[in-house]
């Protein structure tokens, strides 16, 4: 009995210590699962959610960029392309073989395709041919079920309706690369593109605009269901530029097929109305990919076609610099408008002579006389007097060789040099050095935007900077009137002397461009010519009857003309630089003169409720 009772207390022990051990463990069990439902229920419930609902970017259509009149110059047009599912498809390679049957695939094309099927899951499209015509997608949807695992997909392309007569301001916008990605996740999205060059890439993050953002239901491995929500993006910003298109196309046609550049501006206001460079290339090949023989063919062009020369091609200015020399002269009292010089035909200094470009020499001339027959002994002796100190920091007033606020990525500001830059680079400046920069030879190296901007200055007296955007969401820019632009401290009647020097070039007839003179009674012109040598003559040359015309094109000079107008009432400054053109006279001053003529006619400057009347007086001969 003793046995029994002491085998029963036994056994109630280890049950309650079994019972025990149970209750704690449902205890453990019951606290553990209150703190996963109830107080981390939430958070589960997110992590849940999240397994559940992908979240993906929408690519926003990209803002178009508009002439000043509202004309598309930048647009978006549809663009089917196809894409290969490679789960759909138990044949990759066969599909990519019978698809190549209908629409051709280069190698490197078959190539990417197959490493982009590697490096993603099955199910995520890849790009196997963009920029589909009509009769490609007709031909792929007719054979489609020769085609498993294809799918034709619409994005868009951007589309640049004035093509290469507009394209080293506008740009061109091309896929991203891996290193663009890390900035904004959007740019990982198929099809979109970025600006690379011009305005496409200044206001690029503007014509972005902003993702939208789509909730896609996703089963275990990512794969989407269905769509939940979808908010769309934010478009990006339409720009309008101060380009007039059609006074663009007109300034591409009178270039006709020379290697030049030219610029139309508002001289009140430094908007661009037309930049011009010749020749082009077509933007939009940028966007489908420039094949190699294509860059190969650019490249090895010797007329440079890809680079924007209106903005970024450097040259020395020749006789139009003439007019910064002589303010330079006149502010620090070096001369006096009505001061006399004698041009034999040479200026000695030293055992240098220096030659001027009429062999006989000028005689006695004033001011006016030096500009309107662009004497260089003239201005030989002006920069001798003036100094190249005084006539640096009066370039650089007038917009040369300094930085201008034109919103062009890769504009350059040129040269114009100083005694101290000469000296960094280890060589003395000398003499000899400022008077050839007299008449804008040496170190000096210009753009013709530069040069159009340092006639708008003269014309008005003020340091107005030329710029492209008008207005950008529709906020108009400041800018787009006179008095936004601070006066350049000159005296009028110092800068109404070298007008009047100008005005004589072009209005009279013994002036170095009577050929440029306006058709129109009551509408006058001033101008300056320019030819700049791109190698040295001799002496030897110059005895033996010298002609450029008779060199190689490469080694003629360059000409030049700028030009303002109205001259009573100055509304419209243009420059144009014909590369190896010879004499400014007889290539660059007639082109210009047609320009205006066009503008003129066409008065892009005026209100656009304003149809500006028709001048008569018939085409310039």
């Amino acid at each position: 009995m003793r046995r029994e009772t002491r085998r029963t207390g036994v056994f109630t022990r280890r049950a309650l210590l079994i019972g025990g051990a149970q209750l704690a463990a449902f205890g453990v069990l019951a606290a553990r699962l209150y703190q996963v439902q109830v107080v981390e229920g939430g958070r589960y419930a997110t992590l849940a959610d999240t397994n559940r609902i992908s979240a993906r970017l929408i690519a926003p259509p990209r803002g178009r960029l508009l002439d000043r009149t509202g004309l598309p110059v930048a647009n978006n047009r549809q663009n089917w392309r196809a894409l290969l599912v490679a789960e759909q498809t138990d044949d990759v390679d066969a599909t990519l073989d019978a698809f190549a049957r209908l629409v051709p695939l280069a190698d490197h094309e078959r190539a990417r395709i197959e490493r982009d099927v590697r490096r993603h899951r099955r199910f995520i499209p890849v790009t196997v041919r963009e920029f589909l015509d009509w009769e490609d997608m007709a031909r792929i949807e007719v054979n489609a079920p020769d085609l498993p695992g294809i799918v034709i997909d619409l994005g868009t392309t951007r589309q640049y309706p004035l093509g290469p007569d507009l394209a080293h301001v506008v740009g061109y916008v091309a896929p991203p690369n891996e290193a663009d990605m890390g900035e904004d996740p959007m740019l990982a999205l198929p099809g979109i593109r970025i600006g690379r060059a011009g305005l496409e890439k200044y206001h690029d993050l503007a014509l972005r605009g902003r993702a939208g953002a789509v909730q896609m239901e996703v089963n275990a491995v990512g794969r989407a269901i269905r769509e939940l929500v979808r908010q769309e993006g934010v478009p990006g910003q339409d720009i309008t530029l101060t380009i007039d298109a059609t006074l663009q196309q007109q300034v591409i046609g009178h270039l006709g097929d020379e290697s030049a550049s030219a610029v139309v501006l508002d001289a009140r206001n430094g908007e661009v109305l037309a930049m011009a460079t010749n020749p082009s290339f077509d933007p939009s090949l940028f966007d489908s990919g420039v094949s190699q023989a294509q860059w190969v063919e650019w490249t090895n062009n010797r007329r440079a076609p890809l680079i924007n020369k209106a903005a970024a091609g450097l040259y020395a200015p020749g006789s139009t610099f003439k007019m910064v020399v002589a303010l330079a002269g006149l502010e620090a009292k070096a001369i006096a408008p009505t001061d006399r010089i004698n041009c034999p035909g040479y200026l000695d200094l030293g055992d240098t002579r220096f030659h001027c470009w009429r062999k006989g020499g000028h005689g006695t001339l004033d001011l006016r006389g030096g500009l309107k027959n662009s004497c260089d002994v003239f201005f030989y002796e002006v920069a001798r007097r003036t100094g190249i100190d005084h006539i640096a920091a009066m370039a650089n007033r007038f917009g040369l060789g300094v930085p201008l606020a034109i919103e062009l990525p890769g504009a350059r500001k040129g040269l114009v040099p100083t005694r101290e830059w000469r000296i960094a680079q280890g060589k003395p400046w000398n003499l000899g050095d400022t008077v050839v920069h007299g008449i804008g030879q040496g170190f000096l190296q210009l753009t013709p935007l530069s040069l159009a901007t340092m006639v708008a200055r003269i014309a008005t007296g003020r340091a107005v900077q030329p710029h492209l955007t008008r207005a950008a969401g529709g906020v108009v820019r400041p800018g787009s009137e006179a008095a936004d632009w601070p006066p350049l401290g000159l005296p009028e009647r110092e800068l109404h002397a070298v007008r009047e020097g100008m005005w004589a070039v072009v209005n009279e007839r013994d002036g170095t461009a009577p050929i440029a003179k306006l058709p129109f009674p009551a509408i006058q012109m001033a101008g300056k010519t320019g030819s700049s040598q791109v190698r040295r003559v001799s002496r030897e040359q110059r005895e033996h009857g010298f002609k450029s015309e008779n060199l190689p094109w490469e080694f003629r000079p360059h000409a030049l003309f700028v030009a303002f107008a109205p001259y009573d009432a100055p509304r419209y400054a243009v420059a144009v630089v014909v590369e190896h053109g010879n004499a400014g006279a007889a290539m660059a001053a007639p082109i210009v003169r047609d320009i205006m003529v066009d503008v003129l006619n066409r008065d892009p400057a005026a209100p656009q409720d304003v149809t500006p009347p028709r001048l008569s007086g018939g085409s310039a001969a």
